[in-house]
């Protein structure tokens, strides 16, 4: 027996292995590395803590799940602070494109020609399969308004549309009723949260043309023109709505900026890897057990 495991031990030390209480003990001496394992995201890292309706959507609800606290003071930063904050946070567009939401936002002039400048949020979700914008509308609305001040005032916007997609009833009715607790409370109109600043949002209802969901046919059907889209150049940033500067964006970007400036985008950075960081909502559906809208870090596996 002693001759075998000395012919054992020659045999796998010539080929180079290493038998297993060698591996055991090499590993006790040297620490491993344990790989970063994404998915799994705290509650206290969730933004869209309604996502399921446990709670009422309405401004009471929306009060108490920390929505418009401190919203003055986030303004009296100033629109260059908070898009360098969402700079900061790593934040991509949530609407398919992924492009860079801060680098986005300072496209929009700094300094007036005489035209006003626009906010246009895209609820135009038309997509098969996607229903998470439509859940934010339904049971977190005042996160999309209150992102809407926020997003508009860094872009020094004059108001903000939202266009819905028609079907959309329910959600339309909802969120026109938070529109109008948020210019109850003085959250909306002029001087906006006390802030000094006039801003409007307006809910613009959509008949169901599913080419609106591109920006620029969405823009012409806000117009009240045949929603087909237009040649590029110019860009919204220069040519818009009404032909003024206009940023086109998703809402689930708008309605998590809120909760980023709060927290801080080094926070948000710190979720997902790189060039893929935070939070999102994502839709499960078709053959699954329990088909649903689910809020996880970036990242995260679908078996996850």
């Amino acid at each position: 027996m002693k001759s075998v495991s000395r012919v054992a031990k020659t045999l796998s030390q010539a080929r180079g292995f290493r038998t297993s209480a060698a591996v055991a003990n090499a590993a006790a001496e040297e620490p491993v590395a344990m790989a970063r394992v994404y998915g799994g995201l705290k509650d206290e890292d969730r933004i869209f803590t309604n996502l399921y309706g446990e709670d009422t959507w309405r401004v009471d609800g929306a009060l108490r799940r920390g929505d418009w606290y401190r919203t003055k003071d986030l303004l009296c930063m100033g629109p260059d602070w908070i898009v360098q904050e969402i700079k900061d946070s790593g934040l991509r567009g949530r609407g398919g494109a992924g492009f860079p939401s801060g680098l986005k936002w300072s496209f929009m002039p700094k300094q007036t020609d005489g035209r006003p400048s626009f906010l246009v949020v895209n609820a135009d979700e038309s997509e098969p399969g996607t229903c998470k914008d439509r859940e934010i509308m339904r049971k977190d609305p005042h996160k999309l308004v209150e992102g809407c001040l926020i997003a508009g005032f860094a872009m020094r916007a004059r108001a903000a549309y939202i266009y819905i997609r028609g079907e959309f009833f329910n959600e339309a009715l909802i969120l026109q009723e938070a529109i109008h607790e948020a210019y109850a409370q003085g959250f909306l109109g002029r001087n906006a949260c006390g802030s000094g600043y006039d801003f409007d949002v307006y809910l613009h209802r959509g008949a169901g043309a599913y080419i609106c969901g591109e920006e620029t046919g969405l823009l012409e059907s806000l117009e009240g023109r045949q929603g087909k889209p237009r040649l590029k150049p110019p860009f919204p940033a220069n040519t818009g709505l009404y032909g003024c500067p206009t940023t086109v964006t998703n809402v689930e970007t708008v309605a998590v900026a809120p909760t980023i400036l709060r927290r801080g985008g080094s926070w948000f950075s710190g979720l997902g890897r790189k060039n893929n960081h935070g939070t999102k909502l994502f839709c499960i559906s078709g053959h699954v057990n329990n088909p649903c809208a689910v809020e996880e870090e970036m990242s995260i596996t679908l078996r996850e």
